[in-house]
């Protein structure tokens, strides 16, 4: 019984690997439809809303499509040259980041603080931020790049969601059970639309803010504070570090600490404020869950595996609390809750 039990764990073990090294050889194949599943998941509640209100399946899933495509454009044309300019301008960045950290190093010297100058540059270097922050952009650049085929997919994805209903009529009584998979899917509706309309305006909030500030390309950072709210206490330091380092690069400290100060703000606010009044507090997951999601699919699927780290553990987490057997799984992913 024992080596039974054994010998399915080194099993269960051996297909894990196996899989997860099929996810990283298809990593450029899965990221596309790993983003369509996303966005049309997305596009579930007012798709529903349509086609509630009597509007014809085929013309709602049009006028979403229609809907995606214009969003996708105006992406396109506002976000993608700042993508591109701040690539080709990333050297000169790292370069002025250098001679920052040096300057630093120099006044610091000049107090009397004795320390190795190079280890501190080798142990806390501003421009290999600016440079993860570079290769982020870029793969935020690859993703945008496969546009057709991620809307393509999502386009059948909800023809297929819309036909779904009228398909488990025809099923009659050899339809399966769908109280797990209704509860789950209205559970993962309603946690990515309050987590998009948070995530949105957190966004706009940090695209207008740096705006002000007079910081080079705020469409873009205002689309990666986006994208990073997915990704909660971690996800908001990543996305500010380059918006911070180019203030710094740009105005100086001054103007740095601001930009700093407005994603605290505006975190704090929206996370512990916004999110959970309309979320509830045991929505979500543990820190170190966060981080070791964020790692795992970083290192599977690369940046946009960063980005989709959390909302794929998150679906997860929603997928083990629709059953009583593995509820408690769903618990040991989830924060801390305080019991009053």
């Amino acid at each position: 019984m024992e080596h039974s039990r054994h010998s399915g764990f080194l099993i269960s073990a051996a297909c894990f690997v196996v899989i997860v090294a099929g996810m990283q050889a298809a990593a450029s194949l899965l990221i596309p439809f790993l983003l369509s599943a996303f966005i049309a998941i997305i596009c579930l509640p007012p798709l529903n809303w349509l086609t509630h209100h009597r509007i014809p399946s085929g013309i709602s899933v049009l006028i979403i499509t229609l809907s995606l495509i214009i969003a996708v454009l105006l992406l396109g044309t506002f976000v993608g040259s700042s993508i591109s300019d701040f690539s080709s301008n990333l050297p000169a960045y790292q370069d002025r980041l250098k001679a920052i950290t040096g300057d630093l190093l120099t006044w610091l010297s000049g107090l009397g603080v004795s320390f190795s100058s190079q280890a501190i540059r080798d142990s806390l270097d501003p421009a290999a931020a600016m440079g993860m922050a570079g290769r982020l952009v870029t793969g935020l650049g690859n993703a945008l790049a496969n546009t057709f085929l991620i809307v393509l997919t999502v386009i059948f994805l909800l023809i297929e969601a819309a036909a779904l209903p009228h398909k488990w009529r025809i099923m009659g009584e050899h339809a399966p059970s769908t109280e797990h998979f209704g509860r789950f899917v209205e559970s993962v509706n309603s946690y990515l639309t309050i987590k998009g309309w948070v995530s949105l305006a957190t966004g706009a909030i940090i695209a207008i803010w740096v705006a002000i500030l007079g910081v080079d390309y705020p469409l873009l950072w205002g689309l990666i504070a986006f994208l990073f709210n997915f990704v909660p206490n971690i996800g908001s330091i990543i996305a500010a570090i380059p918006a911070v380092l180019l203030a710094l690069v740009q105005f100086g400290p001054g103007t740095a600490l601001a930009a700093g100060a407005g994603y605290v703000v505006v975190n704090i606010v929206m996370g512990n404020v916004v999110e959970p009044r309309y979320m509830g507090k045991g929505v979500g997951l543990s820190t170190l869950v966060v981080f070791l999601s964020l790692v795992f699919w970083g290192w599977v699927l690369g940046p946009v595996g960063m980005l989709l780290s959390v909302p794929l553990t998150m679906i997860v987490k929603l997928a083990l609390e629709t059953g009583e057997q593995t509820r408690w799984l769903a618990i040991l992913l989830g924060p801390d809750v305080d019991q009053k």
